[in-house]
């Protein structure tokens, strides 16, 4: 696929965003869908009560237009729409009733993971289904694959439930999550060209278009959050990307960011249970950092720049 193309799609992509920011940030604002600072996480962030949410509509509009309009809508695309889509949905009601409705909970927790688990599950069946390798994986590094055979569902399934959340719990300072997921897109970005497929190529930079004109928004100070909405789609998105390219196993390396993230959450969690002591100053490791003195800004940039360096290793473990 030449170039060009992607880069036009990146910029119409982007411009879409930049043009939506100013038009739906302010109906968020009027219909007060502000977030909730939680009282026990650092205090700089409590002057970001009441920013609004749900801006992870902004991101996958411009993706929905950008897409479509391509010119390239085949079995891959319309996997990748849906799937995005559909996480981003189980986001949107969660936001709806935490943001909107006023009730504090939102979805229950065994509400979300049932929806992400039928989806995911859906995902891993029409891929064993549909690939050249059904149910076989590329392992990197290796040049060869593994087939997982009866396991084959439940893994694709628990790395998508595992990866979409882990997204959702990077989303956690401006512009982090926006930016690390901005980095990963690139990288599959590449590798999909590079290994021919190009409908995932023009969906990369289609979503990588959104996620850097949504930064002009929420790079520190935000104005506006992506909410559940746009890190649940966003999972949904990088999760799906790696499962149609035979790639889940990349997803830990060049997702590791995301990963570590969850992992210090889980660390906490059973630390605390078992031993009542904390590892960690707070879970997820950002607001660890945080705590000890680093501002927010380069909590971020020290992710961003970790994010590169293991997508160059990411490539080097596929070309």
């Amino acid at each position: 696929m030449d170039y060009k193309v992607i880069i036009k799609i990146i910029i119409i992509s982007f411009m879409i965003t930049l043009i939506l920011g100013p038009i739906l940030i302010p109906i968020l604002k009027r219909l007060k869908v502000g977030q909730n600072v939680r009282d026990e996480g650092p205090k700089t962030h409590l002057k970001k009560q009441g920013t609004p949410t749900m801006g992870g509509i902004i991101m996958l509009i411009a993706l929905v237009i950008t897409t479509l309009s391509s010119g390239l809508i085949n079995r891959d695309m319309i996997v990748l729409l849906v799937a995005t889509l559909s996480f981003g949905l189980i986001g949107f009601i969660d936001d709806f009733i935490k943001v909107v409705l006023k009730r504090s909970l939102g979805l229950r927790a065994y509400q979300k993971l049932i929806g992400q688990i039928l989806f995911a599950v859906i995902l891993a069946i029409y891929q064993s289904n549909t690939s050249i390798l059904g149910t076989k994986v590329l392992i990197p590094f290796l040049d060869k694959t593994l087939d997982l055979g009866m396991f084959y569902v439940p893994f694709i399934a628990f790395v998508v439930v595992g990866t979409v959340n882990s997204v959702n719990l990077t989303d956690g300072l401006d512009g982090l999550a926006t930016g690390v997921t901005l980095i990963v897109l690139a990288f599959f970005g590449i590798v999909s060209i590079t290994l021919g497929y190009n409908s995932i190529a023009i969906f990369s930079a289609a979503l990588a278009g959104a996620c850097l004109g949504f930064l002009k928004y929420n790079a520190h100070p935000a104005k506006v959050f992506m909410g559940d909405t746009g890190s649940l789609a966003l999972g949904g998105a990088v999760s799906t990307i790696a499962i149609l390219m035979n790639l889940p196993l990349i997803l830990p390396i060049v997702g590791g960011i995301y990963f570590v993230e969850a992992l210090s959450v889980i660390i906490q969690v059973a630390s605390f249970k078992l031993t009542g002591k904390r590892v960690f100053k707070m879970s997820p490791l950002h607001h660890h950092f945080e705590l000890k003195g680093w501002k927010e800004t380069k909590v971020v940039m020290v992710f961003w720049i970790t994010t590169v360096i293991l997508c160059l290793i990411g490539i080097a473990g596929i070309m």
